[in-house]
């Protein structure tokens, strides 16, 4: 245990102590005793109505399983539950019609769509690379995935493959026709891009000039008017650069000297203090913050080695241009950034309260994370993060109006104690609970001032649809279950309720993660679905990826879109509470075998990273060794799943534990590669992270709402310990 610092009645850890006397608060015009008196009266005032909320949602759960108990099989009836859930106020009365109120949002959220990217906050590279997605280079991005096909001869090799290059450019140059259209022929034929009589003009192979389809889609230009080195357009609200360098290798080969195409991609990202982030005491928590710091005040950056060159990676400035009438802009070099805390049920050691307790962590989470962001607000450096002076907080895994009420009143407080004007602080709500879906107008009312951002996160909501009707029956297979009604309506009510609430146009309706970060050809063929659904913004696994689904959006202008769903039949409340149970458990040996060593492979997969070396998000291999984004949502589904078939007697402990055993050598054989991994087929019984595993499971249905960060902490803890011993 870390030594800590009496004061206020609260008992900190040293480091959490010097980082927030030495590092955050120097040069924001707060003092000391302001803070730690404001904050511990926070704390002492809301802690417990957080645990109050945390009692409900306990005897709530108790509540549905004991219904669901007495009311299994044919003496299920839909209308006896759908009453049964109004009257313990599982369903609430809905509010009357309103519009969201919120103001001194930034344009990336409001009136602009496009990507965002959701990256865990411990790893500064990966915030860094999130931070500086705002712009990709498509060339890029093309040639190093699979967007682009191997055939004839267009294989990705060690140096530079003509064959494919000249696919990446066809690729690229047809886009560039439907985004940016030509008034006559094709960019495919231009052989020279000039500036003349107040617009952008193009010369042809045939000897033809043509002007733009679009006279504003011209924006500006960087270099010299006469031969410049950028030109920069617009469509559907985004930027496009064309670059040109006739020295470059692909410069040489264009007639019109374009060496690559930049493509304002990831608008919006997510520094994630919560699912992607293993950060169990105040040593971690210190480690997120940090970083959090160094994105407020611009100058964190990361030591990278890359191709055996060593270089800095910081963050981007501002991208300048100008205007043919001689004016400077600026556009945004950066994404603008959100930080996401952690939910209300954890705590965490950092802070222990005057009465022995562990501070609620989303508490200590709001106040510290908005103290950093008044770095930002106040202007301290050059590379500001919102232009609207705003600090942006998504808040997870709140369960009904009534929690989305206490974090609003905590916001509230913190931005009374640092002295900041009310709902300086916005909100984004993760519609990631079963109990916030069919409350979702509710929810938003109740946070209606400060909301910018409504977004499905289906992995967890599948985790909390099982664990909440874990006593209904058994659960269809993990694939069959994102077949069934409640999914597709759910993510249409995520949309419908954002409109009718007034989003459009003042803050984003997301939709959640493509899971497969090396299958690009993929992405692109499925992910254009997010944008046709109406969703202004999406999440994608990597800055790459940002640059490809950016793409969706030139296809799709996405707030007219919004203006014809208004007006489509809403989501049926009813198929939302459709449970997905098994219509039959006929299943064979085989298949049951199947689904638990999927279940088990991935569960093993991503607890031996998070435990033995502190990994909270990593790409990791499936059964299959097809590499899959994994966080504690898709845990969450694992575990629950394997609990649910326990319960209902599919399969025995003993199946589960021999599917267990079978999968950590697998998974052992997996990462052998890492000089760091501990294998835990060696001695299951030393294994921590085996243990971890294996409680998830047979401990899944206790563990409150399925969460599995109870006990990921709890093991993480005790490995830190061995570590430390060592």
């Amino acid at each position: 245990m870390s030594s800590r610092v009496a004061i206020e009645k609260l008992h900190v850890s040293q480091c959490l102590y010097n980082f927030i006397e030495e590092e955050a608060l120097p040069g924001i015009q707060i003092s000391s005793t302001h803070f730690w008196q404001q904050f511990a009266n926070i704390i002492d005032d809301l802690s417990d109505k957080n645990r109050f909320l945390l009692t409900k949602r306990d005897d709530i759960q108790d509540k549905i399983d004991q219904w669901h108990q007495q009311n299994q099989g044919d003496k299920f009836e839909f209308s006896a539950y759908k009453a049964f859930l109004k009257k313990i106020n599982y369903l609430e009365p809905e509010v009357a019609d309103f519009q969201i109120a919120t103001k001194n949002v930034d344009n990336e959220l409001a009136t602009i769509a496009g990507p965002q990217l959701v990256v865990p906050i411990m790893n500064a590279r990966f915030a860094l690379n999130a931070v500086n997605a705002r712009w990709g280079s498509l060339y890029d991005a093309l040639y190093g995935t699979d967007a682009i096909s191997d055939e004839g001869g267009a294989e990705k090799t060690p140096s530079y493959n003509p064959i494919r290059g000249k696919k990446v450019i066809s690729f690229a140059k047809n886009y560039l026709d439907q985004a940016i259209p030509l008034e006559h022929g094709s960019h495919q034929d231009v052989v020279a891009y000039h500036l003349s009589d107040q617009q952008l003009m193009v010369s042809l192979k045939n000897g033809q000039q043509s002007s733009l389809k679009q006279a504003d889609s011209f924006v500006g230009y960087s270099g010299v008017i006469n031969k410049p080195d950028t030109i920069v357009l617009k469509h559907n609200g985004l930027h496009l650069e064309l670059i040109f360098d006739a020295n470059s290798p692909i410069g040489k080969e264009d007639d019109a000297g374009l060496s690559d195409i930049n493509v304002e991609s990831a608008l919006t990202t997510i520094m994630d203090c919560e699912d992607s982030v293993a950060a169990v005491d105040g040593e971690d928590k210190v480690f997120a913050y940090r970083n959090w710091l160094g994105l407020m005040t611009g100058t964190l950056t990361s030591d990278i080695t890359k191709a055996g060159k060593q270089f800095t990676r910081k963050m981007n400035a501002d991208k300048s241009f100008q205007t043919l009438s001689g004016d400077s802009i600026k556009l945004k070099g950066r994404s603008l950034m959100f930080v996401r805390n952690v939910g209300h049920l954890m705590t965490n050691n950092a802070i222990i309260d005057k009465h022995g307790n562990e501070v609620p962590e989303g508490i200590m989470d709001a106040m510290i994370t908005s103290l950093i962001a008044l770095h930002d607000i106040k202007n301290n450096n050059e590379l500001n993060n919102s232009d609207k002076g705003s600090i942006y907080i998504v808040k997870p895994k709140m369960h009904g109006s009534e929690e989305v009420k206490f974090a609003n009143e905590l916001f509230s407080r913190v931005e009374q104690a640092l002295s900041l004007d009310d709902n300086t602080i916005k909100i984004g709500i993760m519609d990631e609970e079963r109990r916030t879906s069919v409350n979702l107008k509710n929810c938003i009312h109740a946070a209606k001032d400060r909301v910018v951002f409504i977004n499905t996160g289906f992995l967890d909501r599948t985790g909390d649809e099982i664990h909440t009707s874990m006593k209904a029956g058994p659960m269809a297979r993990k694939a069959d279950i994102k077949n069934t009604p409640w999914i597709s309506a759910y993510e249409d009510n995520n949309v419908d309720i954002g409109l009718a609430c007034g989003f459009s146009k003042k803050a984003q309706i997301g939709k959640g993660m493509w899971p497969i970060p090396d299958q690009m050809s993929n992405m692109i063929a499925a992910k254009i679905g997010h944008v046709e659904a109406g969703a202004n913004t999406a999440w994608v696994p990597s800055p790459t990826a940002a640059t490809l689904h950016a793409l969706h959006y030139h296809h799709v202008d996405v707030f007219a879109l919004q203006q014809k769903l208004k007006q489509r039949t809403p989501a049926k409340l009813d198929d939302i509470l459709t449970i997905p149970l098994a219509k039959e458990t006929n299943w064979s040996e085989n298949e049951i075998s199947e689904e638990l060593d999927n279940n088990a492979q991935g569960i093993l997969g991503y607890v031996v990273r998070w435990i033995d070396q502190g990994v909270g998000c990593s790409k990791v291999p499936d059964i299959n060794d097809v590499g899959l984004m994994e966080d504690r949502a898709t845990l969450r589904i694992s575990s629950q799943h394997i609990a649910n078939w326990l319960y209902h007697g599919i399969c025995t402990i003993e199946q589960v534990q021999q599917s267990l055993e079978k999968m950590a050598k697998i998974v052992d054989q997996q990462n052998a590669h890492d000089s760091e991994y501990q294998a835990m087929s060696d001695n299951f019984a030393d294994s921590i992270a085996f243990e971890a595993a294996c409680a998830l499971v047979f401990s899944g249905a206790e563990q409150p709402n399925g969460y599995t960060e109870p006990l990921l902490h709890q093991f993480r803890l005790a490995k830190k310990r061995e570590l430390n011993s060592l």
